[in-house]
């Protein structure tokens, strides 16, 4: 008789089902269940429903089940059997008892899913022997079924590519765990699509992307491992405590993007993109991006720019630093296939580069020749990422930039990621740099498929790489391999890692290399002859040898001759065509119209209607209307524009409304993308809440998109502050230490307006602080008309010279009356880095002080109405604080004779905003026989206050204080 107490939860459905179906047709079932079946009494099925009711097997505190059988037969995804439904229980094997057969179907059911689902907690991955950390559901007895039992049931129970020409069930478990935990494992659960799970399933179960050992091959992975041992050998004997961040633990990191490289190119892909952190980089120079060894050699040699100036002598003024060797990137393009590889550069900030070559990757998948939305072609280029395992799950731009991949403005098409895993992080082990056992498993939360393999294994690590790669083409998603290797040497090569981790480095230095590994395996496989190891690796040292003996002859400092460094300044730079009354006026009209039984909401429709009077009307066009025409005119020059940031469709302060919404079906229209004069695409996204990862998107796209005008907004001036990497790192100085060109705009809201201290300061001071050797455009405008053109003028520098611009934008000055512009004044003028006062032109020898300020605070004093009474003063709006104009300053100043002060204005703290920056150089032009004074909010530590009395009050001394005399600084007076 059954034991029906055996049967619980899911366990109990199904008997309980395969009962109903006896009892409806008693032929529909097996002829061993259905003995099973006429030997229970008719109470056994009211038995099996309550069972079926009931919560099931209890498990203990250590994680065990105390109960068999376990698992659920409804838990087993069908995607985890190759799409087969449970199978029938069995005709009886060898003569075994009836009554343990429906038991122990169900328990070799749960085994196979225990299997396929966590067999990566058995794995084998860790090639200096480390034991995995095991799982109960991974062991036949945990579901009361023992090895013998499977032996007696037929391999179809366990079902899928593992039971194909099994004898039984035992071997088909035996062939499972080989595909799930040997040296290569998965986790697949995590990915929500059954398709792919499937798919995931089918690829490992056929070994579809396994390849068997062949004397051709096998001799060139041979080979390519011993250059890559060869080449941190010779690093490392020759060049004893240089620094190079070694691979020795990793090595088959190489030969799998070899494997990456060559299945691009057959998949018809143009470009390949890498970013990766210091570790292993200049390995992948070497033999990915065949950088010559005589140039990475000439680093290490300190080799002189080609004469004996210093260098720091040599290219001062040209804005060129250059940056350490295992920083740099490069470019290599295969002749034979016409692919081109690249590896970014990137700084010691680890992981952030991760973003940047996701937006290289989108600039050049998209064509941007047409206007409307540029074309996208995913398969045009593959972007690869090769994280650390300890920055992997630590550092927070990792999961921003995972978080893009869906996102309509920043997919591109899947990316593969590899975690170059050295099971430590500098001195800090695995227990105390994350909270989760795999490195990998952050990914999980983005429906992330994960290969985990052991580098000692490098036919394994192929069999990833591929599977990986056909995954990417087949479904567009990222996918990752966890490359589980070790650290040869300590962190850096100067370091002794035996003081932290005594016990993994005795195991390390009598670990044989993977080379060796592999070396042996062939010898002993008849695939290579004895002794044709060293012949390679003697062959491989004499190849450095040489190469060392050329290095002298190299010149690895010099600046890159294409980025023109000291040849261009920003008063030789392109000044863009003037646009004409009849083309603005054209635009205007076009953004106003939309399509038939288009509806958006009536009181925004009245508010862009405006737009058709306020363009030929006198001082009322306001930052958003101008902003809109300066972007027509530049696509109808022939610019692609990206823009994107946080509700930057509408625009935070409500101000743009690129995008329109209809009431009521909810379809979009964008009236750019629709403008007839166009001849270039216009694309503008709401990014997800992030700074870092988007930021770095776009100076991504920026540096590969050079065509395109590409600006960020975010949401406040203030939050740019979580991008400070991608600020200080590449943007600020990626065209100095790496020669990487881009126009990036930075559109960050600033202004003191009483909106408390996070809401109120783009800090200014830092842009300023890191502005040097012309790497940018620092700007504060305070007009319509000045944004117009400084847009414009940004356009037209790209594909030219250009730099990126970080611009104050303003928020209360959206709509101010006196920031506003008139058509003439877009049609005439341009940009101009300073602004004179119109009133005090009129008399100058009456002016006796010189008020400077820049952006909003101009306008505040402007509309002041002390400002009438203070006809000795004359109000200059300094607008581009960077470069300094100082031609133009001095010029106005001159134009006042009888000038005696100059005060700067600001209504940020003393300690911060522009003053600091401005006092040397002001000093410098204002002569001998004037004083210079500032009026500022007193030094603070927070950006502003959070109360808006105590704002309004400050905000009126400040003011007041510009027009009394003699001057009374709220922060302090500076005079010589």
């Amino acid at each position: 008789m059954v034991d029906l107490e055996r049967f619980f939860g899911p366990n109990a459905g199904y008997a309980l089902e395969l009962y109903e179906r006896y009892r409806q047709n008693p032929a529909s079932v097996d002829a061993a269940t259905r003995a099973i079946f006429d030997k229970l009494p008719p109470e056994a099925t009211e038995d099996l429903k309550s069972n079926n009711n009931s919560s099931g097997p209890q498990t203990t505190s250590n994680g065990t089940t105390s109960l068999a059988p376990v698992g659920a037969a409804s838990q087993v995804d069908p995607a985890s059997a190759q799409g087969q439904s449970l199978p029938p229980v069995p005709a009886q094997a060898n003569g075994a008892a009836a009554q343990i057969q429906i038991p122990h179907v169900v328990a070799a059911v749960t085994l196979a899913s225990a299997i396929r689902s966590r067999g990566h907690l058995g794995a084998h991955l860790d090639p200096l022997g480390i034991p995995p950390l095991g799982d109960p559901a991974l062991l036949p007895e945990t579901h009361g079924i023992s090895d013998e039992d499977l032996m007696h049931l037929p391999p179809n129970v366990i079902g899928g590519h593992a039971a194909s020409g099994a004898p039984n069930a035992y071997e088909a478990v035996k062939r499972l765990r080989a595909m799930y935990s040997g040296h290569i494992s998965y986790e697949f659960d995590q990915v929500k699509s059954p398709d792919e799970r499937v798919w995931l399933r089918d690829a490992v179960g056929g070994a579809l992307y396994q390849q068997p050992r062949k004397p051709t091959s096998s001799r060139t992975l041979l080979k390519m491992l011993t250059q890559v041992e060869a080449f941190e050998r010779y690093l490392h004997q020759t060049f004893s405590g240089q620094k190079r961040f070694s691979l020795e633990g990793n090595d088959t990191l190489v030969p799998m993007l070899e494997e990456l490289v060559g299945l691009a190119v057959a998949s018809g892909s143009k470009e390949v993109i890498i970013g990766m952190a210091h570790r292993g980089r200049l390995n992948v120079l070497a033999h990915t991006l065949k950088k010559p060894y005589a140039a990475i050699l000439a680093e290490f040699m300190h080799t002189k720019g080609g004469d004996d100036t210093p260098l720091l002598e040599k290219d001062a003024g040209k804005g060129w630093s250059g940056d350490v060797k295992y920083h740099l990137g490069a470019e290599k393009i295969l002749l034979e296939s016409q692919l081109k590889i690249i590896l970014s550069p990137n700084p010691s900030h680890l992981e952030f580069v991760n973003p940047v070559i996701q937006g290289i990757a989108r600039a050049s998948q998209e064509t941007r020749d047409k206007a409307g939305l540029p074309a996208q072609d995913i398969n045009r280029t593959l972007p690869i990422v090769i994280h650390g395992d300890a920055a992997f799950p630590a550092e927070g731009i990792v999961a921003e930039t995972l978080n893009l991949w869906n996102l309509r403005g920043y997919r591109v098409g899947g990316t593969i990621h590899i975690i170059a895993n050295n099971q430590i992080g500098f001195t800090t082990e695995p227990e105390d740099g994350r909270s989760t056992h795999f490195a990998s498993d952050l990914a999980k939360g983005f429906e992330v498929p994960i290969i985990h393999v052991n580098a000692d294994d490098p036919d394994a690590c192929l069999t990833a790489i591929r599977l990986s790669k056909a995954y990417r083409d087949r479904f567009h998603k990222d996918i990752l391999v966890d490359l589980v290797g070790y650290r040869r040497w300590g962190h850096n090569e100067g370091d002794e890692p035996a003081f932290t981790q005594p016990q993994m480095y005795e195991v390390i230095r009598t670990h044989p290399t993977v080379r060796e590994i592999y070396a042996q395996l062939l010898v002993n496989q008849g695939l290579i002859r004895e002794g044709e190891a060293e012949a390679m690796l003697k062959e491989a040292y004499a190849e450095l040898e040489q190469a060392k003996n050329e290095a002298g002859s190299v010149k690895p400092h010099a600046a890159p001759t294409e980025t023109g460094f000291g040849e261009h300044d920003f008063s030789q730079r392109v000044t863009p065509a003037s646009v004409s009354e009849a083309d603005l006026l054209a635009y205007n009209q076009a953004l106003l119209e939309w399509p038939e039984n288009f509806a958006p909401n009536p009181k925004l429709a009245r508010l862009l209607q405006r737009r058709a009077q306020t363009i030929s009307q006198p001082n009322t066009i306001d930052w958003g209307q101008a902003e809109e025409l300066a972007f027509a005119s530049i696509l109808a020059d022939g610019k692609p524009i990206r823009l994107t940031g946080q509700d930057s469709e509408r625009g935070t302060f409500s101000h743009r409304h690129a995008v329109l919404h209809d009431q009521t079906s909810g379809k979009t229209f964008t009236p750019l993308q629709h403008l007839p004069q166009a001849y270039a695409p216009f694309s503008i996204y709401n990014s997800p809440i992030s700074e870092a990862a988007v930021l770095g998107f776009e100076y991504g796209y920026s540096v590969r998109g050079k065509d395109s005008l590409v600006l960020w907004e975010a949401q406040f001036g203030d939050f740019a502050n979580v991008a400070q990497v991608i600020i200080d790192q590449f943007i600020s100085t990626g065209r100095t230490k790496w020669g990487q060109k881009s126009g990036l705009v930075l559109l960050l809201p600033h202004g003191l307006e009483g909106q408390g201290p996070e809401h109120s300061s783009a800090r200014l001071e830092r842009y300023l602080a890191l502005s040097a050797g012309e790497n940018w455009r620092v700007a504060n405008c305070s007009t319509a008309a000045q944004y117009f053109h400084l847009l414009r003028q940004q356009a037209a520098e790209i594909g030219h010279e250009p730099r990126p611009l970080v611009l104050m934008s303003p928020k209360s000055l959206l709509r101010h009356p006196q920031s506003a512009a008139s058509l003439s004044e877009l049609v005439n003028g341009t940009f101009q880095p300073v602004l004179n006062d119109a009133v005090a032109q009129a008399r100058p020898d009456q002016i006796r002080r010189i008020v400077l300020c820049s952006g909003k605070i101009g306008i505040d004093l402007l509309s002041h109405p002390n400002r009438a009474q203070a006809e000795d003063v004359a109000i200059v709006r300094v607008e581009q604080l960077y470069p300094f104009p100082v031609v133009e300053l001095s010029d106005l100043l001159t134009s006042y004779p009888n000038m005696r002060e100059v005060v700067w204005v600001q209504e940020e703290p003393q300690n911060m905003g522009a003053w600091r920056y401005m006092y040397s150089r002001l000093q410098k032009i204002i002569g001998q026989d004037r004083q210079l004074n500032s009026i500022t909010r007193p030094e603070q530590s927070s950006p502003a206050t959070g109360f808006m009395d105590t704002y309004l009050m400050e905000q009126e001394q400040i003011i007041s204080g510009a027009f009394r005399s003699p001057v009374k600084e709220l922060g302090g007076k500076h005079g010589r």
